[in-house]
C-alpha cells in the first residue's frame, strides 16, 4: 500500500491518542479507590458478624436479667404475702412455719439480687462492646463515603479525558484515507500497536532493531511506501526523525 508521508504522520497521532485511552481504560480497572473500597467494604462485611455476636449478648444477658428481676418479684410477693399472714394470724404453729418459709425467701431474695448485680454488669460490658462495634461499623460506613465520592470524582475526570481523546480521534480518523485507517485498525486489533515511529532503525512498536536486508528495504523504500514491522506487524512511520535522510 502507498499514502504520502503526512497521511502516514497521522496515524502517529492517532496512535498517540489510541495510547491515551488505552491508559484511561487502565486507570479506570485500577483505580486506587476501588481497591481501597473494596478493602473497606470487606472489614465492614467481617464486622457485622461481631456486630451479630454483640447484639446477641447483650440480648441473653438483658434476658438473663429480666428473667432474675422476675423471679426476684415472685419472691417480694410472698414475701409480702406471709408477712402479712405473720402478722395476722393467731396460730403460733403457723406463724412458726411461716417465719421459717420467710428465711428461706430472704435467702433467696438476696441470692437474686447477688445474681442480679451479676448480670447488671455483664449487661453493661456488652453494651459497652455493641457500642464500640457500632462505631467502628460507622466510621467503616463513612470511610466508604469518603472513597466513593473520591472515586467518582477520578471516574469523571476520566470520562472527560476519554471524551477529549474520542472527540480528537473522530476529527483525525476524517482526514485519513479509509483504506490506510483499515489498516491501521486491523494491525492494532492483531497486535496492540497500529502505527509506531521508525527511528534509528528501530520500530518504535516493539522495539526491535532491524538489520541487514531488512534496513536495506527499509532504507531503499519510497517515501510513500506504506511498511510494516517483520517482527510485530505495526506500520512503521518514517520521518525527519527516522534518521533515513
Amino acid at each position: 500500500m502507498k499514502s504520502n508521508l503526512a497521511e502516514q504522520k497521522k496515524l502517529l497521532e492517532l496512535h498517540t491518542i489510541d495510547s491515551g485511552l488505552a491508559r484511561v481504560a487502565y486507570r479506570e480497572k485500577n483505580l486506587p479507590e476501588l481497591a481501597e473500597h473494596a478493602a473497606v467494604t470487606k472489614k465492614r462485611t467481617e464486622l457485622s458478624a461481631r456486630l451479630a455476636a454483640d447484639l446477641g449478648e447483650l440480648e441473653d444477658a438483658k434476658t438473663e436479667l429480666g428473667r432474675l428481676e422476675s423471679d426476684a418479684g415472685v419472691v417480694d410477693a410472698r414475701i409480702a404475702r406471709d408477712t402479712e399472714r405473720v402478722n395476722t394470724s393467731s396460730s403460733m404453729k403457723d406463724v412458726a412455719a411461716l417465719e421459717a418459709e420467710l428465711e428461706s425467701l430472704y435467702r433467696r431474695k438476696t441470692n437474686l439480687e447477688d445474681m442480679e448485680l451479676v448480670v447488671m454488669e455483664r449487661v453493661e460490658v456488652a453494651e459497652a462492646q455493641l457500642s464500640a462495634t457500632r462505631d467502628l461499623d460507622n466510621d467503616l460506613a463513612e470511610k466508604l463515603e469518603e472513597i466513593a465520592v473520591r472515586r467518582r470524582a477520578a471516574l469523571d475526570e476520566l470520562a472527560s479525558e476519554r471524551a477529549t481523546l474520542t472527540a480528537q480521534r473522530g476529527l483525525l480518523e476524517d482526514s485519513v484515507t479509509p483504506d490506510l485507517l483499515g489498516l491501521y485498525e486491523s494491525l492494532r486489533a492483531k497486535t496492540g500497536t497500529g502505527a509506531a515511529l521508525f527511528r534509528a532503525g528501530t520500530c518504535g512498536a516493539c522495539t526491535m532493531s532491524l538489520t541487514g536486508n531488512e534496513l536495506v528495504k527499509v532504507r531503499s523504500a519510497e517515501i510513500d511506501e506504506v511498511l510494516e514491522c517483520p517482527e510485530c506487524g505495526a506500520i512503521m512511520v518514517r520521518t525527519e526523525e527516522s534518521g533515513l535522510w
